[in-house]
């Protein structure tokens, strides 16, 4: 028996040329549906199908075994893992950070994971952010392009200026009428926040509008607020004022008027391809020794740290939204009437669909039943209208907010998609990335520190050394170390041909094995954070 599955997407490419696209999968008796995730059929793995891969490894695109696929050899394998990564040394002295390390590797094609890092005007602080798109890669994408900016327009007054944020990875690029809407839309931002900011008094400033937690909040509230109104803009024309009315909405006064034409085609379609995907995010504002986490969804941040006995810790910050989080369950659940428990959250989903509770985008499971009916549903079908919609909006934004104070034990935080963390857990990756550390340092020459140095100081530095060549590294990049070892970890260490056929799988079958991986690893200075400390507190 062969299960055919027909769904419709809204895809926008790196030039955000917006085409509709019918897929049909294929997939034989070894795959059965048995639940949904982000709105598509989970398949699961039956004896008699996937489990034997090892054995055939003979997929075709549709499934059926024809010839066997091609095996890569490591060198090939290495060059796909490394073919993303990047690094980044902070030469500058006076900074928390010491390094970043971050890479991704796809499984959907194209990759919806997207990823962010910046560099505050102060040249001391930081914005680190891992984004994980579903139903299409666009608005991850978006985010990563313009939700820094946001929450760096929000901070404090001494870090706006002209140059906001020094952005230190690429983003898309998108059409030229789209880089005008958000370039205006952010100067209308940006002339917003500073309005209120100046009207405040300093001390309402400090302990509102102006802290870390406040502009992460107030940015992710107001993005996404942005998406919303872009999309019904161009969706609605006219009309947009009246729905405006029965739409939970910024309060500012909306930008749109006659910038723009209201039927424009390339922005209708592309800020409507935004929408009707989905992100979830997660953003680390790091300055001095502080580190603010917002999270909207199932990426997840984890703190390495190192214990009084020598060993490894990891301290997970914060809880993914989804229906394993029971207060985020008795959140969803009071916002609705009681009637609609039964609905709210069916198969561990939003209305039987979606998989985290928080989320930006996803529109049709945020905008009035009338306005999916009347404007949506012509273009996308009757699939747009999730069952048992009664008292939206079921999804929010808002970021939970995770404060903590960095100490020189703290030596590094990863943050990363559930692509990671579907593998390993956080104790784990911590543990990784600190033999990693060690191994790291065998991988260079060795090197005397300037002055006297006793034979007791050499003899540590060459034990510490002799440690560090045990735990010799493959990869230098430890985002890549952590990928390598979620692919071919085994109870006896890396195994060579397993990583080959996972990364040789063809593309409508590697996403039954694994999702986008993206992953950001940020080294603290420990030298920087002895000195951050109260000189009583000095170890």
């Amino acid at each position: 028996m062969v299960y055919s599955v027909l769904r419709t997407k809204l895809f926008e490419y790196s030039k955000f040329t917006i085409v509709f696209m019918h897929q049909s999968v294929f997939m034989t008796t070894c795959l059965k549906a048995t639940s949904f995730q982000h709105g598509l059929p989970i398949f699961k793995i039956q004896s008699n199908g996937l489990s034997k891969y090892k054995r055939y490894r003979s997929f075709t695109r549709y499934g059926r075994s024809t010839e066997k696929a091609p095996k890569i050899s490591p060198q090939q394998a290495t060059s796909i893992l490394q073919a993303n990564e990047k690094m980044y040394e902070v030469t500058k002295p006076g900074s928390v950070l010491k390094s970043i390390d971050w890479n991704q590797l796809g499984s959907n094609n194209p990759l919806e994971d997207s990823i962010a890092i910046a560099k505050l005007c102060d040249n001391r602080s930081y914005l680190l952010g891992v984004f994980d798109g579903h139903g299409g890669p666009a608005c991850a994408r978006v985010l990563a392009k313009r939700l820094l900016s946001y929450i760096a327009a929000s901070l404090p007054s001494q870090h706006v200026s002209s140059l906001l944020l020094e952005q230190m990875t690429p983003s898309t690029e998108f059409r030229p009428e789209i880089e005008s809407l958000y370039a205006y839309e952010f100067n209308q931002y940006h002339a917003s926040v500073s309005y209120l900011r100046d009207t405040l008094s300093n001390d309402e400033s400090q302990s509102s509008i102006n802290s870390a937690e406040r502009a992460l909040v107030t940015a992710f509230d107001a993005m996404d607020q942005q998406l919303s109104e872009e999309a019904l803009a161009f969706l609605l024309g006219p009309e947009m004022g009246d729905i405006l009315q029965r739409v939970p909405r910024w309060d500012w006064k909306p930008w749109w008027g006659d910038a723009f034409p209201s039927r424009d085609k390339v922005l209708q379609l592309s800020t409507l391809s935004t929408a009707m995907s989905g992100s979830v995010a997660t953003v680390a504002h790091i300055s001095s020794n502080n580190l603010v986490l917002a999270n909207t969804g199932d990426c997840q941040a984890v703190l390495g740290y190192l214990s009084e006995d020598g060993t490894w810790g990891a301290r997970k910050l914060g809880k993914e939204h989804t229906s394993e989080n029971a207060s985020e369950v008795e959140r969803l659940y009071s916002e609705h009437p009681r009637n609609e428990r039964d609905t709210v959250l069916r198969m561990d989903r939003l209305l039987g669909q979606l998989m985290p509770l928080r989320a930006f985008g996803d529109f049709r499971f945020k905008w009035p039943r009338h306005v999916l009916e009347k404007w949506v549903i012509p273009i996308l079908g009757e699939s747009a209208l999730p069952s048992h919609y009664k008292t939206p909006p079921y999804l929010s934004a808002r970021p939970e907010i995770i404060k903590h104070t960095l100490s020189p034990r703290d030596k590094f935080v990863v943050i990363a998609s559930d692509g990671l963390w579907d593998l390993l857990s956080p104790t784990q990756v911590v543990r990784l990335v600190g033999e990693h550390m060690s191994g790291r340092v065998a991988l260079g020459p060795l090197t005397l520190p300037p002055g006297d140095v006793t034979l007791e100081e050499i003899n540590n530095m060459l034990q510490q050394r002799r440690e560090g060549l045990s735990k010799r590294p493959l990869d230098t990049n430890a985002a890549t170390h952590l990928i390598r070892h979620a692919l071919a970890s085994t109870e006896t260490g890396l195994d060579p041909d397993r990583l080959s056929e996972l990364l040789s799988l063809p593309e409508d079958v590697v996403r039954l094995f694994r999702d986008d991986i993206t992953i950001i690893v940020a080294y603290f200075d420990t030298d920087y954070l002895l000195k951050s400390l109260p000189q009583t507190n000095q170890e």
